[in-house]
């Protein structure tokens, strides 16, 4: 029963003291010290609930029994009871030398006693292989104060509250860095993982060389692997802080080397020497040489590299810099064949690898049920949909094209016109530009792409349908008439199959008529020339191509909306596929991994916000689970790789919340920049603001808000050529000044990271405003 086990403790206290008191002498004391012990006992844990099974019966699980254990160690701890040593860290004052303080004397240790920390040497000893030598192989086994080196006393004290209740562990960007190395160097392996963890994911392209160089520092390996892969994939815009001017010439050669470093061409990587070199140019220059040899010189473009040999610094380098210009223009001259046996043979001749990134289907625009700006995207690796940045203006009926890292939106209808204008999306930054118009005024025209060349077939330009077609080589950004169709083709599917373009059915506008013909073009010949039919008439179908045959899926013949799918193998013809769950028309249709996504559309009475993917492996359609945010049809849809954004700063007033940032020490060769909250005064460090071209500058910011702002050319900033000024701010400044005044709703680029800024009146002409 629930209260027998206190009868029989309180009977044995009463035998107890019973028999103290029928004793004499020294028995007497001894019983009755033993009775008082019993009774405390009795009034104190031993009779508490934590005593009795879980449960109400049973024995208790042992991480119950252990949880109740550290409970109770934590009680004594705090309450000061049965401790038989204190501890007090020394900071980083003294270096990384011994890690064991010598001894103080009498009168040093009563000063430190009262800032230090107490403990168990039992639990120490338990918790951390650093205590149990100390405690069992040195004279601090003995030592009543012990002063540990190089350990920020308030990070001791939070590794020794851990190792008594680990839930206490709270990890801050200010406090992340001594938690680490105290961690590291006592060896409390929880509190070292957290805060890798916490690393890990607070990894942005300001502080990734410097988590990298600090992991390296503490042998934390799989922090270190994680910030060498943040590194080589977002090396672009690690190419842009200062830590990389800060490289230490060993380790910018070891960054170098790797095989997995994203770049769109080794151009890149030898500006970054360069660049870096110019830096301090007095003591740099000695190590070019050395640094070039990690750079993959044959891989650069010929009339690229004929044009740096002859252009400084490498005209007047020294003699291994001209060797290694000689190899390189070597290798362009060698033949197909014996180039792959060089690059077997010579690592500055291999191509670099890049891991893949995770991918994203991208849907801009379209119809729902008049032309809308927003785009969204689906990302591949978690299925969701998030939001990206909206178009410029309100656009359906366009093509969308990707080449480059940059998605190219064509053409389309705005709600009222039909348009020749093209935004152009930047993947890395989530912004929208304007580029080279169209020759023509076109909408449910057919977009695809050949090389780096964009080409838009057909449509409608608000009189006609078009035959016509033209190209743009986006090296060159400019439009250029082609041959036309022999046919007038609006709502009309386009694919690129065997380096041919195919145009596929669409509507006559001189016949009235849905078409069932398909035209090929030749880009080497600049003509077009009929193919086979497909066997239903379909216009506004979409097209694709996957497992080396060409797709027509849905479109309508009239009032009938289809649902059925034609495949084409130039060796076949065409041939009936399996059908869509849906029939739909004006779909947009995408390829990845092997896969046809058909997106959108309408079924002759609704926008759909579904997607449908077909397999040709097992020759099926699946829906996609998760449906977009709002019905479309005459949206442009493509495959793209997810760009990884850093958090964004949110700013008030003149605060600002940063990001982490970690400082290493002299002999590693990095330095680190701001941590969180308000930058540290010191040497100016200016931060970017990219306004976009279209808002002028009186209107953007009519009054640069104090010394902290300044204005600079947008030459300047190689990345943001779009930008006609750039404004920056003094990151480093001991505190802010004001916001500018920036219009509700502007677009913005902050160090790579994108948002709108919007404000309110702060009162008294002060502003307040945040960037998401």
């Amino acid at each position: 029963m629930e209260g027998q086990g206190d009868s029989d403790r309180e009977r044995a206290l009463l035998g107890v003291e019973n028999s103290a008191a029928e004793g004499d002498g020294d028995g007497d004391s001894e019983r009755g010290r033993y009775s008082v012990l019993v009774r405390c006992a009795s009034q104190s844990s031993l009779d508490e609930s934590s005593q009795r099974p879980a449960g109400g019966e049973g024995a208790p699980s042992a991480a119950h029994h252990a949880g109740k254990l550290l409970e109770a160690l934590a009680r004594l701890r705090a309450a000061g009871a049965l401790c038989d040593v204190r501890l007090q860290g020394a900071g980083h004052g003294a270096g990384h030398g011994s890690a064991l303080g010598a001894a103080e004397g009498a009168a040093q240790d009563d000063e430190r006693a009262d800032c230090s920390v107490p403990a168990h040497r039992a639990v120490l000893a338990a918790a951390s292989p650093y205590f149990h030598a100390m405690f069992t192989q040195f004279d601090e086994r003995t030592r009543p104060l012990i002063t540990i080196q190089n350990v920020e006393p308030a990070a001791l004290e939070a590794i020794i509250e851990y190792m008594y209740t680990p839930e206490s562990l709270v990890i801050t960007e200010d406090n992340v860095q001594a938690l680490l190395s105290g961690a590291s160097l006592v060896q409390v392996g929880g509190v070292r993982d957290a805060c890798c963890a916490f690393l890990a994911r607070a990894l942005c392209a300001d502080n990734a060389l410097g988590i990298r160089a600090f992991a390296e520092l503490h042998a934390c390996a799989h922090l270190a692997a994680a910030a060498a892969r943040y590194i080589d994939a977002h090396f672009l815009h690690v190419l842009d802080t200062e830590e990389f001017l800060a490289l230490a010439p060993d380790t910018l050669a070891h960054l170098l080397d790797s095989d997995r470093i994203t770049v769109p061409n080794e151009e890149v990587i030898l500006d970054a020497v360069i660049r870096w070199m110019r830096h301090e140019p007095e003591t740099r220059q000695q190590h070019l040489g050395a640094l070039l040899e990690h750079v993959r010189l044959p891989l650069l473009a010929q009339d690229a590299l004929v044009a740096r040999a002859a252009a400084e610094p490498l005209a007047s380098a020294g003699l291994r810099v001209k060797d290694l210009v000689i190899e390189a223009l070597s290798f362009h001259l060698m033949r197909p064949e014996r180039r792959a046996l060089a690059a077997a043979s010579c690592p500055r001749a291999r191509p670099r690898h890049p891991p893949a990134s995770p991918k994203m289907l991208l849907v801009v625009g379209g119809q729902a049920p008049k032309a809308i700006r927003d785009v969204e995207a689906y990302h591949m690796e978690c299925g969701r949909w998030r939001p990206c940045a909206e178009l410029l203006t309100r656009r359906c009926r366009a093509g969308l094209a990707v080449v480059h890292g940059k998605v190219y939106a064509v053409g389309g209808f705005n709600g009222t016109l039909r348009v020749r204008t093209v935004d152009v999306y930047d993947i890395a930054t989530d912004t929208w530009a304007t580029g080279p118009a169209l020759c023509a005024r076109r909408s449910t025209l057919g977009v695809a792409v050949i090389g780096s060349v964009v080409y838009a077939v057909g449509g409608f330009d608000g009189a006609t349908g078009l035959s016509s077609a033209e190209a743009m080589d986006t090296r060159e950004g400019v439009w250029r008439p082609i041959a036309c169709m022999s046919t007038r083709r609006s709502s009309v599917g386009v694919a690129v199959l065997g380096g041919k373009l195919y145009a596929v059915g669409g509507y006559d506008g001189a016949s009235r008529q849905c078409l069932h013909t398909v035209e090929r073009y030749d880009p080497v010949a600049d003509a077009w020339e009929p193919v086979a039919e497909m066997s239903a008439r379909r216009s506004g179908c979409g097209v694709g191509v996957a497992d080396g045959a060409l797709y027509a899926v849905g479109g309508h013949d009239g009032p009938a909306v289809r649902r059925s799918v034609e495949r084409y193998r130039p060796e076949r013809g065409w041939a009936p596929a399996p059908p869509m769950h849906t029939a739909r028309r004006n779909a947009a249709v995408a390829h990845h991994a092997g896969k046809l996504y058909v997106v959108g559309g309408d079924d002759g009475a609704a926008n759909l916000n579904t997607v449908e993917v077909f397999d040709p492996a097992t020759d099926s359609w699946t829906l996609l689970p998760a449906a977009m945010s709002v019905g479309r049809s005459y949206a442009g849809v493509a495959i793209v790789e997810r760009a990884a954004y850093a958090n964004v700063g949110v700013y008030a007033g003149g605060a600002s919340a940063g990001g982490v940032g970690v400082g290493v020490g002299v002999g590693v060769g990095v330095g680190v920049g701001v941590g969180g909250g308000v930058a540290a005064a010191g040497a100016a460090r200016w931060r970017p603001l990219y306004v976009q071209r279209a808002l002028r500058l009186e209107e953007a910011v009519p009054e640069a808000g104090g010394a902290g702002w300044r204005w600079v050319a947008a030459a300047e900033c190689r990345r943001h050529a779009r930008a006609s000024q750039t404004l920056e701010f003094n990151e480093r400044a001991a505190r802010l000044p004001r916001l500018p005044r920036l219009p509700h709703g502007t677009r913005y680029t902050h160090a790579h990271r994108v948002g709108h800024y919007m404000q309110s009146s702060g009162g008294k002409g002060g502003r307040t405003g945040a960037f998401f």
